[in-house]
């Protein structure tokens, strides 16, 4: 039975951390993986790192746009390579745990799901140590997926023989959260392993950070992508900020984090 994992990476300009990300999945104790980078254009020597690794490792694929398409359409020329049954995701800038996959199939297995996910730590800028972790609920449910984004993109993982191989929504921005609202649509709940398995870098121009856009690309999501009325979207986006800000406030926690190999 094929049990690989299909990992996605949208790539462009990241030269900066696009080593650190591919020596993440590298590490990873388990190693029935294809990591598929899908680079959008890149102008700086993104592409260039990146062949000095597939000389290394036949386990990583490039695939190359001709043209600038945003992220979305980056990951699905990935998804529909993919050759594994399950494929998660990793953003160029950040990095897994050494045990991310090999936890998270463990847990998708033993429990017989679909779809998991894990809490992640957060470093910010430049560092790779992190000052705080977001502790992910146990749960998720479409319905609560309409009110905040509570999984961690680059922590979720799902099965392709379950539940079948979704493409991305091909919009520049939010495309993500879209991506977890079509999947947790056919799903009835997703699983949260309590455990932080990844780490995601923020910095000064991030999305997240600028609430304007923030409002801004979610009202698109509810009226474009998912068809809600002009009101009803402008409603729904003020139930998610006021979703936003008390998730911020309970789910973020301060660690004093030392790294440990198992």
């Amino acid at each position: 039975m094929n049990e690989t994992v299909s990992i996605i990476t949208p790539v462009y300009n990241s030269e900066k951390f696009i080593n650190q990300c591919i020596d993440s999945v590298l590490a990873q104790n388990y190693t029935d993986w294809e990591l598929i980078l899908s680079d959008d254009c890149s102008t700086d020597s993104s592409v260039e790192i990146i062949h000095e690794y597939l000389m290394r490792d036949k386990r990583i694929k490039l695939i190359q746009s001709v043209t600038n398409n945003g992220a979305g359409i980056a990951r699905n020329q990935a998804i529909k390579q993919a050759a594994g049954r399950y494929i998660a995701f990793l953003d160029c800038d950040d990095f897994w745990h050494e045990q991310k996959l090999s936890k998270q199939l463990e847990y998708i297995r033993k429990n017989n799901l679909e779809l998991v996910f894990s809490q992640y730590y957060v470093v910010e800028g430049d560092s790779n140590l992190p000052n705080f972790k977001i502790c992910s609920p146990k749960t998720v449910t479409y319905r609560r997926m309409l009110c905040n984004d509570y999984i961690g993109f680059l922590t979720l993982l799902y099965d392709t023989k379950r539940i079948g191989k979704i493409l991305m929504p091909e919009i520049r921005r939010r495309q993500d959260w879209a991506y977890k609202l079509k999947l947790l649509k056919s799903l009835k709940i997703a699983h949260g392993i309590q455990e932080p398995l990844a780490f995601y870098r923020i910095g000064n121009s991030s999305l997240s950070s600028n609430k304007i856009k923030l409002l801004k690309y979610n009202f698109k999501i509810y009226h474009e992508e998912l068809g809600y009325s002009w009101l009803n979207s402008i409603l729904r986006m003020i139930n998610f900020l006021v979703h936003y800000f008390y998730y911020k406030a309970v789910s973020k926690k301060k660690v004093n984090y030392q790294h440990t190999s198992s």
